[in-house]
């Protein structure tokens, strides 16, 4: 018996990184010493308090029912403590959503808006989930900004002014690109929202990791973003905390309500326990400054992007240091797919920029999220092939 996938499972692109996937397991089961700088997971433990009080709320036998469907209501005051801090944003609980990780809540987003037909701008390249879990699989039609390095990675807005859509995808500090952005940017950005009536999703996963003396603003900061934009923010990068799946959406009150609606049929919020953890983790902010671990983890990442970026120029490899996340764009000049296949070879592995959308052709992106020394080996395994 054979069963036939819906449409819109049909619409999704082939997955372009599956002969990457294949050949790392493949190279493993060689036993090949792998150097993985393609998964954007943090080397980086979570800071201890964080497993202090894993540990204390896993104890606790109150924190092992059901969640609300919006997130416990101490985890949003924190948030909205948060952002408060932060970025100076005033938040009512009414207005913060808990996510099983903010991939989640940028899928489900769309399924609380989109309607069949609808199109979605979509940055290009991007985190794929824009394209894939929400736009094609909620039957919409992305349509692509494209991302060149000649506009500092950022769409142009006034090319759009023409295209009828019900909502934009933007994400700074940017994967894959490791771009970033100023208010005067993000202003654009809402007035384009308000004038075409578009729902502005603003990813902010990386706000937290920025290097010298550069912090990524929030989209909420912008006069008129209530109005128009929900962000979307993880702890996975700024606490290390990935595999605990714990995020949240904040912003205009109807696009949360809505986000909200949809998370009630499909699941049952994060873990109690975790959104307590989370809550405590986020109360380490005093202020709109870093917090000492926080500083402590930016100057590691800081010393090993150094290394990476000055290796790969060395090579005739050209990559611009970034100002934030933990990745480094770098232009192979050719086949990003062959690029990383070749890689493999020497027991290094990236990601190619085609995974990304048509304009990361020729690029591939690179983390630092090894150690200085796998991050010094894998250079030099990369200065031994020709290309």
């Amino acid at each position: 018996m054979t069963f036939e996938f819906a449409n819109r499972v049909k619409r999704l692109p082939p997955y372009l990184f599956a002969e990457i996937e294949r050949l790392i397991k493949e190279k493993k089961t060689q036993g090949v010493d792998l150097i993985s700088l393609s998964i954007g997971d943090p080397d980086l433990p979570p800071p201890q308090f964080v497993i202090n009080a894993l540990r204390d709320e896993v104890a606790d036998l109150k924190n092992h029912n059901y969640s609300f469907s919006q997130g416990e209501p101490e985890f949003r005051q924190s948030v909205a403590a948060w952002y408060k801090k932060r970025f100076n944003v005033d938040l009512e609980g009414d207005q913060v959503v808990a996510l099983l990780g903010s991939k989640e809540g940028l899928a489900n987003i769309a399924r609380a808006f989109v309607d069949p037909g609808d199109k979605v701008l979509v940055p290009d390249p991007s985190y794929p989930v824009y394209t894939n879990g929400s736009t094609i699989l909620c039957d919409g039609i992305p349509v692509s900004m494209p991302l060149l390095k000649r506009n500092s990675y950022k769409p142009d807005l006034n090319a759009l002014g023409g295209v009828k859509a019900k909502m934009m995808f933007l994400n700074y500090p940017n994967n894959p690109t490791s771009a970033t952005v100023d208010r005067a940017f993000l202003k654009e950005a809402v007035d384009f929202a308000q004038d075409n009536n578009v729902i502005l999703c603003y990813d902010n996963a990386y706000s937290e990791l920025s290097y010298d003396e550069y912090r990524a603003p929030s989209i909420l900061e912008i006069p008129g973003a209530m109005e128009v934009a929900v962000e979307f923010h993880s702890c996975s990068k700024t606490f290390n905390m990935t595999g605990d799946r714990i995020a949240f959406a904040a912003g205009n009150k109807q696009l949360v309500s809505g986000l909200t609606k949809i998370k009630s049929q499909i699941d049952s919020g994060p873990p109690v326990y975790i959104q307590k953890v989370a809550a405590k983790a986020l109360d380490r902010y005093e202020s709109s400054a870093q917090p000492d671990f926080l500083i402590k983890n930016n100057r590691i990442y800081m010393e090993r992007r150094d290394l990476l970026v000055a290796t790969l120029c060395s090579m005739g490899l050209d990559c611009e240091t970034p100002k934030a996340t933990f990745y480094v764009w770098a232009n192979c000049r050719g086949s990003s797919m062959e690029f990383a296949a070749r890689l493999l070879d020497v027991g290094v592995a990236v990601t190619p920029g085609i995974g990304f959308g048509e304009y990361g052709e020729g690029f591939v992106r690179m983390t630092f999220t090894q150690p200085k020394g796998r991050i010094r080996e894998a250079c030099e395994r990369i200065r031994g092939i020709s290309y």
